[in-house]
C-alpha cells in the first residue's frame, strides 16, 4: 500500500509541475487531461502528504520524550496523544480511498442488468434489481436515467441499462457487478414451488469525454424501428440506434427515446463506458489478485448474492454476509450490504499492511 501511495503522490506532484509548463498550458486538450487526472488524485495525495507530515511530527515528539530536557519532555508527552489520534484519522481516510479503488471518485455510473437463466421469472427479477437500484439512488440523492431497456410482455426486462450520477455513486455501486440469484415462488406457479433464477449486473464507470476518444469512423451506425414487448412496433419512425465498434466488436443499442438524436447520444455514452471498462478490466483483476479478494473485482460470471424471498433473506457470498431484511433492501436500503462490503475491503487492506507502528 505504501508503494501505491508513494506512486500516486509522485504522479500528483509531477502533474503539479506540468500545470506550470508554458508549452503544456498552450495546449487546451492536454491541459484538460492533466487537470482531470490531477483532480482524481487530489484527495489521496493530500491525505498522504498529511499522513507523512504527522509521521515526522510523531518521530520528533518521541525523540523529545526520550531527551534530557524535563520541560520539553512534559510538553511532548502532552502533544503525542493528539498527534497519534490525528494520524489514525488520516489513516482511516487512506483506507477508505484504497478500498474504493482508483475509480472511487467517479460520480457517473452505468448499470447493465440482464436476465439470466429462468425465462420470464429471470426477466422479472431483472426488473426488481432495476427498481432496487433506482430506489437506492433516490435515497442517496443521485440522479438516474434509463439509457436503454428491452421489456418483456409480463413487465420484466431482458436487459436494462441505468445511468446513475452523484457523489459516491461508483464507490458504492461497484460491488454490485456479478451474478445475482433469486429464490421465490413465481406468480405463475400454481403448486407453490420455489424456483431459482438469475440475473447479471455489470457496473461501469462513465468516463469523461477527454478519456475515451470515440469518433463516428470508429463504429458502424444502424438505424431501425423501435419495438415493444413481443416484437410489437411502438414507433412508426426509425429512431432506434445500434452501434458496432469496429475494433472490439462491442455492440450497443438504444431505443428508449423517440428521438433518433437522443438515442444516438445515449448509445455513444454507453459505448464509451464499455470501452473504458474493457480498458480498466486488466487493472481491476490485478487489484483483486493482489488483495486475494473478489469484492469489487467486477467479475460478472461470479455468483455474488442470493435473494431468498420465503426467508426474507439476502446473502452476499463473497463475505458470507446474511441479512434477514430482504424487503427493506429491495425498497432501496442497500446500505447495510454495501457498508459490510466496504468494511471487508478495508479489513483486507489493514491485514495486508499491518499496524501503523
Amino acid at each position: 500500500m505504501k508503494e501505491m501511495l508513494e506512486e500516486k503522490l509522485a504522479r500528483y506532484e509531477e502533474l503539479e509541475r506540468m500545470m506550470t509548463d508554458p508549452e503544456i498550458l498552450a495546449d487546451g486538450n492536454q491541459i484538460a487531461n492533466i487537470a482531470r487526472e490531477q483532480g482524481s488524485l487530489v484527495r489521496v495525495a493530500s491525505a498522504y502528504r498529511r499522513f507523512k507530515d504527522l509521521n515526522e511530527e510523531i518521530t520528533q515528539v518521541r525523540e523529545m520524550i526520550e531527551g534530557d530536557d524535563p520541560e520539553m519532555k512534559e510538553l511532548a508527552e502532552g502533544e503525542l496523544p493528539s498527534l497519534l489520534a490525528q494520524r489514525e484519522e488520516v489513516w482511516e481516510e487512506l483506507l477508505d480511498i484504497s478500498a474504493a479503488g482508483d475509480e472511487g471518485n467517479r460520480t457517473k455510473v452505468m448499470l447493465e442488468i440482464r436476465a439470466g437463466t429462468g425465462g420470464d421469472e429471470a426477466a422479472l427479477f431483472a426488473r426488481d434489481l432495476f427498481e432496487m437500484y433506482k430506489k437506492y439512488a433516490e435515497t442517496k440523492g443521485w440522479k438516474t436515467e434509463v439509457m436503454d431497456a428491452s421489456p418483456t410482455e409480463l413487465g420484466g426486462f431482458k436487459e436494462v441499462v441505468l445511468g446513475v450520477s452523484g457523489d459516491g455513486s461508483f464507490a458504492s455501486l461497484q460491488y454490485e457487478s456479478g451474478g445475482h440469484r433469486v429464490q421465490r415462488v413465481p406468480e405463475t406457479e400454481a403448486k407453490g414451488r420455489v424456483h431459482t433464477s438469475a440475473a447479471t449486473v455489470a457496473v461501469m464507470a462513465e468516463p469523461e469525454d477527454v478519456e475515451i476518444d470515440l469518433k463516428p469512423d470508429d463504429y458502424r451506425k444502424d438505424i431501425y424501428h423501435a419495438s415493444g414487448p413481443g416484437g410489437q412496433h411502438v414507433n412508426k419512425t426509425a429512431s432506434a440506434i445500434r452501434l458496432t465498434h469496429h475494433e472490439t466488436g462491442i455492440v450497443v443499442t438504444c431505443q428508449d427515446e423517440k428521438s433518433q438524436h437522443k438515442n444516438l447520444a445515449k448509445a455513444v455514452r454507453v459505448m464509451k463506458s464499455r470501452l473504458y471498462e474493457l480498458r480498466q478490466s486488466e487493472a481491476q483483476q490485478k487489484r483483486a489478485d493482489e488483495r486475494k479478494s473478489l469484492v469489487g473485482s467486477g467479475d460478472r460470471s461470479q455468483r455474488i448474492r442470493t435473494y431468498n424471498f420465503p426467508e426474507n433473506r439476502i446473502t452476499d457470498h463473497r463475505i458470507n454476509f446474511t441479512l434477514y431484511k430482504l424487503d427493506q433492501v429491495l425498497a432501496g436500503n442497500l446500505d447495510p450490504v454495501t457498508e459490510a462490503l466496504i468494511e471487508y475491503d478495508r479489513q483486507q487492506i489493514r491485514d495486508s499492511v499491518g499496524a501503523l507502528d
